[in-house]
């Protein structure tokens, strides 16, 4: 939907407060508001019920709060489900919803496309269309918590969507403020994780920023020429020596570690001399591995290590007292696993 008001999720409080001075209102009015928008999850400004019809024509006269139009909606055998959003210049998003027994975990994009060429990864073909909004990154999240029932509430985000997050590091600093204050989403800072593909200005601008996050990186390989091959434009800016050195010198919080994400390629990184360099790599940082199956697409050029090569090489990792875990791939049927994201609908 076209509007040339500014979406109230794109406002800051500090925005919000001077929004309700000038509709003369008081300080109460505005933690109404906030309360339907970010606590129950309401798009539609005559939803809010406890503001008279007089204040709600002031505030949909002032700005709007439409949900993302959604162009399609798809449903896995396990209960994982997509969305694709259209966007009010015609382009288009996915947003990933993984349920796991009572956890729901929402996927969300941060770009249209990606400015990376990672040549694992669906959405990397797409190319940079453009950087998503700070609203329209938080409008996944509404858009999808208004249209599930009271029991099931979204209590983790992963910025691990389309596009490459801190490479949208303004847009994504705002988005993130909303999801962890008390005021916005009020989601544990725990429960909020920021991948990346490891552009170290601004991985370090991030943990500066006004909030602490989960830090994901993807690694990916344990030698430059493997990197180079498969994500070539940012090793070749921020090759593995510098990556790693970077990764022991960032300020972490307490209690929190970086999680490096490494997708298992059959005959490419996948050897047990592979699991002996990524010892190596990782002496001296906080951190775990997660070793994630590759999940096919058609026209990949790769394909998943098998089951035993991915045990073999976790145990190699576990016997050295590397933190290791396998991530269990969600919505493969639908194209929504990790790396599957293209916007398949898309004209």
């Amino acid at each position: 939907m076209k509007s040339n008001l500014p979406h109230f999720l794109a406002l800051s409080f500090e925005e919000i407060e001077a929004l309700g001075m000038k509709l003369g209102w008081k300080p109460y009015r505005i933690a109404q508001v906030l309360a339907w928008v970010y606590k129950r999850y309401v798009t539609d400004i005559d939803a809010m019920s406890d503001l008279s019809k007089a204040d709600r024509l002031l505030l949909s006269e002032s700005v709007t709060l439409a949900p993302l139009e959604i162009v399609s909606r798809q449903k896995s055998i396990d209960g994982t489900e997509k969305f694709l959003f259209a966007l009010a210049d015609g382009l288009q998003i996915e947003t990933v919803l993984i349920r796991d027994e009572r956890r729901r975990t929402l996927c969300i994009s941060s770009q249209v496309g990606c400015t990376l060429d990672c040549t694992f990864c669906l959405t990397a073909q797409m190319g940079l269309k453009r950087n998503l909004r700070s609203d329209e990154i938080l409008n996944q999240i509404l858009t999808v918590q208004s249209l599930l029932s009271d029991d099931e509430r979204i209590g983790n985000i992963v910025l691990m969507g389309m596009g490459e997050p801190i490479a949208n590091l303004s847009a994504l600093q705002k988005a993130l403020v909303w999801m962890i204050s008390q005021s916005g989403f009020d989601l544990a800072s725990r429960r909020v994780t920021v991948s990346t593909a490891g552009m170290i200005p601004q991985i370090e601008k991030l943990l500066d920023g006004p909030v602490d996050v989960n830090l994901s990186i993807s690694l990916n390989a344990t030698t430059d020429a493997v990197r180079t091959l498969l994500m070539p434009k940012v090793n070749r800016l921020y090759p593995l020596k510098d990556l790693l050195a970077a990764c022991r010198r960032f300020r972490l919080p307490p209690r929190r570690s970086i999680t490096f994400e490494y997708v298992m390629l059959e005959g490419v990184n996948d050897s047990l001399e592979d699991a002996d360099r990524l010892i190596v790599l990782t002496q001296g940082i906080r951190c775990k591995v997660n070793l994630i199956p590759f999940n096919y697409y058609p026209g990949a050029p790769y394909h998943c290590s098998p089951e035993a090569v991915i045990l073999r090489f976790q145990n190699q990792l576990l016997q050295a007292k590397v933190r290791t875990t396998i991530r269990k791939s969600k919505g493969q049927d639908i194209l929504a696993a990790c790396g599957q994201l293209k916007g398949q609908f898309a004209k």
